[in-house]
């Protein structure tokens, strides 16, 4: 679909094609991006692996899903994006559980962490969990993705990888740390990773694409766990308050994610965002990435980087 007739069409939730048959799983299901998209997945017949931290919160929100959408296919497992062991137990399980995995979406991450925070690792909180704990869990789920036909992994980047610069030489921000310099590397590494993924795709006769999206400016919890931990309730209110009269609902920000996922025109390495100003907010187009995120050379490089640091290695 060209951005013109996107643009007309305002796509929405209501275009996802029946579902019935496809499995998926959606990282940070819980809350924001990925519980609309869990949801709507399951609501079009997908069986849906809510990927998630806190497994309690995730079997509650699982019901309200299920009382919602009575016919939905809701799972939910343990999966710390934070910790290596977490990923491979995850992914393990899964491998031997189910027969296919059509649709991967790598959604759950961090924002602007005040403090330089580790993984349990010892990798950089942003770097670790919006990048190495993604790779590590796509790469363990590739027996599956690697022989279901037409197989999907959509990573969730941001508007602000364009900030974002890959310093080799100081990865987990040991020598200086900043909040959003880190967090722009991390989301510039979804794009670099998500073009490497499709080049070894296509390399390796996969049946399968790695996709992009871009949720603009919505409404969600990653200020509270991200640029605003630790601070007063005043500052915390504040901060609520300047998002809900600003930014999108999360119902919008998914949509991208949800459309690189689902909609038939989607090829390999395409990038999805808002169509409004800025790419702040509106509906799901086709949108550009920066200079940077099309570098090859760094692609490859993070590439075999990510693979030292995580121990997995795949295509």
């Amino acid at each position: 679909m060209t951005n013109s007739a996107q643009s007309a069409h305002r796509w929405t939730a209501a275009d996802i094609p029946n579902l019935t048959g496809k499995t998926a799983i959606v990282t940070g299901a819980t809350a924001g991006l990925g519980l609309v998209a869990a949801t709507e997945l399951a609501a079009h017949g997908a069986h849906v692996t809510m990927a998630v931290r806190d497994v309690a919160r995730g079997e509650k929100v699982a019901r309200a899903i299920i009382d919602a959408y009575p016919e939905a296919d809701v799972a939910v497992a343990a999966l710390d994006l934070m910790n290596l062991s977490s990923i491979r137990e995850f992914s393990a399980d899964y491998v031997k559980e189910h027969k296919r995995l059509d649709i991967l979406i790598n959604n759950a991450g961090i924002m602007g962490v005040p403090q330089r925070e580790v993984t349990a690792d010892g990798f950089e909180a942003q770097f670790g969990t919006n990048h190495l704990g993604h790779f590590a869990l796509t790469g363990l789920l590739m027996p599956l993705i690697a022989k279901t036909k037409g197989a999907r992994v959509v990573t969730v980047s941001s508007n602000l990888h364009k900030t974002g610069r890959m310093n080799f030489d100081d990865l987990m921000g040991e020598k200086s740390y900043k909040p959003w310099a880190a967090y722009g590397q991390s989301k510039l590494a979804n794009l670099l990773f998500t073009s490497e993924l499709q080049r070894r795709f296509e390399k390796a006769n996969v049946n399968a694409i790695a996709v992009a999206a871009h949720p603009g400016w919505s409404n969600t919890s990653l200020m509270k766990s991200g640029p605003m931990k630790g601070r007063s309730k005043f500052m915390l209110g504040l901060g609520q308050w300047v998002s809900d009269r600003m930014a999108q609902p999360g119902t919008m920000g998914a949509l991208n994610e949800l459309y690189a996922a689902t909609a038939p025109d989607v090829v390999g390495n395409d990038y999805f965002g808002p169509d409004g100003k800025s790419e702040q907010k509106g509906y799901p187009r086709k949108v550009d990435r920066s200079t940077f995120a099309k570098n090859e050379a760094d692609a490859k490089r993070l590439w075999v980087v990510s693979e030292k640091l995580t121990g997995v290695s795949y295509l």
